[in-house]
Formats: structure tokens, sequence, C-alpha cells
């Protein structure tokens, strides 16, 4: 039997955060998470089931061979299987995690936005911390990343993630442009 993937949308956009911010990308944004972020946008209780061709016939009707693969928790359901099947169309797969699980080895770019312990994830690329006044060194000395990005909860925080920024130069500002310029 086909393996199904729930997935709560796919759409086509510009990535709006962190170190990729303005590339053109399909989102492929899974159903399901393992935490419970307050700040959370999404519903992940709704979902269509989709096989891996659904999935890789939608995604390649777009320009773009950048994907970003998201969620919820998208390692709950990501796997080898439809990874292979959007190498074999030429993605570069970027996942954005919350770090509670390994990642398969396939994707390219790992954007890890750390929430509650415990983290099990191997491998970052990409360290982007919502920014709520909690010990953020800590954090980034647990989840070591080349690029490390402070952002704004929600944009209610800026001034102070700003000040932080100033005061520890070895991270960098993240805003939600897409919120911004009010695109997906």
């Amino acid at each position: 039997m086909e393996k199904l993937y729930k997935v709560n949308e796919i759409f086509y956009s510009l990535q709006g955060e962190g170190f990729h911010c303005g590339t053109p990308a399909v989102f492929l944004r899974l159903s399901g998470c393992n935490r419970a972020c307050p700040f959370c946008d999404t519903d992940h209780h709704d979902g269509t089931m989709m096989s891996a061709d659904e999935i890789a016939s939608t995604v390649a009707a777009y320009p773009a061979r950048h994907i970003v693969v998201t969620g919820g928790e998208p390692t709950l359901q990501l796997d080898s299987a439809l990874l292979g099947v959007l190498k074999k169309l030429g993605f570069y797969i970027q996942i954005e995690t919350n770090g509670s699980n390994p990642v398969p080895p396939e994707i390219d770019w790992v954007t890890c936005s750390p929430k509650d312990r415990p983290w099990h994830i191997d491998r970052i690329d990409e360290l982007k911390i919502v920014f709520q006044d909690q010990d953020v060194e800590t954090i980034a000395a647990a989840l070591p990343a080349a690029h490390r990005f402070l952002q704004p909860c929600s944009g209610k925080n800026i001034s102070e993630t700003v000040e932080y920024i100033k005061a520890h130069p070895h991270w960098r500002l993240s805003l939600q442009t897409h919120r911004l310029i009010d695109i997906p």
C-alpha cells in the first residue's frame, strides 16, 4: 500500500525568513506537530492525504526548484521516499524543524527553530530562534550552527530583539518579511 502524507497546504511564494529570505520557493506544509507553541499560525488538525507522486506533481507545477518543507513538525512524516521523488525533480530541499528529531540525509538545508527540549536533531545549517527573552546563548551552545538568527515573536518585541543583537553581534535579525509585504 502506498504511503500517504497529511498535507496542510502547498503554495508558491518567497521565503520570508532567515538565510534564504527573498528566494522563490514552493512551500510544502505538513500537518501535525509534537509541540504546542502559543504563537503558532498553523492548524495542525487540517490536512489532505496525498501520495509522494501527488505531492511531486503539485510542487513541480511551479517554476522554482527550491522547496521549503515545514509544518507543524515535518520530521514526523518526512521520509526518504518522498524526498527521493523531489530530488529526482531537481529540488533543493530546505526543512524548517523544531529540532525534536533527526532530519533525513536528503535534506540540503536545515533550519532549526527550537522549541521545548528535548532536541534530537543531528544537523543544523541555520539556527532561527523566536526571541522571547530566553537564554539564547545556552540554546545556541547546545545547537551549534554556522548561521544564527533571532526573530521577534510575532513582531511584538522588535526593539528588544534588535537591542539584544546589537549587544551580541554574532546574531543576525530575521523578520517575517512575507507578513510585512503581505504575501503568503
